[in-house]
């Protein structure tokens, strides 16, 4: 069992607030999850992390995969899948695309990944049982083995060989979870009867990439319990470069956002700052020894645009679609 179930009134009350019976909520049996990928000009990376999710150990009852054209994907990268693919097409942006997988689905549970993130092959497995076991868990996170977002990227390849690596540190004993303030986007896994009973969306005034989009969603779901960490989740987040917001946009997004999401009070001031604050400093100290695959430059011109834009009242996040 991972963690400790509450009383039965606990039970009884989360079964009201989420529109579940509490037999639902108790049973042992298998729930209906699925995995919803949003992605964009990244055919390539999905058709080789893909079949990763054919190993699991809990194979998923379905893959939705958000597409924002035909281009987006290849059909014989998921022909032999051995769970139902659907593929559905949306206007671009990760909110968006999400938003859209949320819009047609009936599962019980989605677990959201970006389409570089690898799963360990028991990852689902100890989703379905984190979830059937605490019901009054309504987002997971995993643990990131190695994230690639914070370097040059990590290959396929030697992402699988990470995930073997995390097999040697006995994943049968990893059944604790703690709160968390957020979700990480690239690895959550959602109870839809919370998302459904709050009319719970990604926020799609975050454009393009979404930056922070995970926060705000977070924070929403958190009315309807926990959101946690969960150390029996774990995978490799690739971090690949290919298709990501140019260096001016994400500046720009590295203070509009958090801004917005501090007036929406969705992210408190103290988060917002802190993040601002971070980003900022970063991109101007490494700006004269940049990372090769960092555009310092590009990330502090768009910080110093939108720090004008709030000066003169006219900042919001929407503002990168004109960058």
């Amino acid at each position: 069992m991972i963690g400790n179930r509450g009383s039965k009134d606990m039970f009884h009350l989360l079964a009201m607030v989420l529109g579940q019976s509490e037999t639902t909520l108790m049973r042992k049996g298998r729930i209906h999850l699925s995995v919803g990928i949003p992605t964009m000009g990244r055919k390539e990376i999905l058709s080789a992390a893909l079949p990763r999710i054919a190993c699991q150990t809990r194979q998923p009852d379905e893959v939705v995969i958000c597409v924002t054209s035909e281009t987006d994907f290849e059909w014989a990268s998921i022909a032999a899948m051995p769970f139902p693919v659907r593929v559905l097409i949306s206007e671009p942006g990760s909110c968006r695309q999400r938003n859209h997988i949320i819009d047609n689905s009936t599962s019980d549970v989605i677990v959201f990944l970006d389409d570089d993130f690898l799963m360990e092959p028991s990852y689902l497995a100890h989703t379905e049982e984190l979830f059937l076991d605490n019901p009054d868990i309504v987002i997971a996170t995993g643990r990131v083995l190695a994230d690639g977002i914070l370097g040059p990227g990590i290959s396929v390849s030697d992402g699988e060989r990470l995930l073997e690596t995390g097999k040697d540190i006995g994943m049968s004993q990893l059944t604790g979870f703690r709160p968390i303030y957020n979700a990480y986007g690239c690895n959550m896994a959602v109870r839809m009867a919370a998302v459904r009973q709050g009319n719970i969306r990604f926020d799609e005034n975050l454009p393009l990439y979404g930056w922070l989009e995970d926060v705000d969603f977070s924070r929403l779901a958190a009315a309807f319990g926990q959101i946690v960490s969960a150390d029996g989740l774990q995978g490799v987040h690739l971090g690949i470069k290919i298709a990501r917001s140019p260096g001016v946009r994400l500046g720009y997004s590295q203070v509009a956002n958090p801004i917005y999401l501090m007036r929406k009070h969705t992210m408190s001031s103290r988060h917002a700052v802190s993040q601002m604050g971070r980003n900022i400093l970063a991109n101007f100290v490494r700006m004269w020894r940049p990372e090769p695959w960092v555009d310092r430059r590009g990330r502090l011109k768009g910080n110093m645009r939108a720090i004008v834009d709030l000066s003169l009242g006219r900042l919001t996040p929407s503002n990168v679609t004109k960058l």
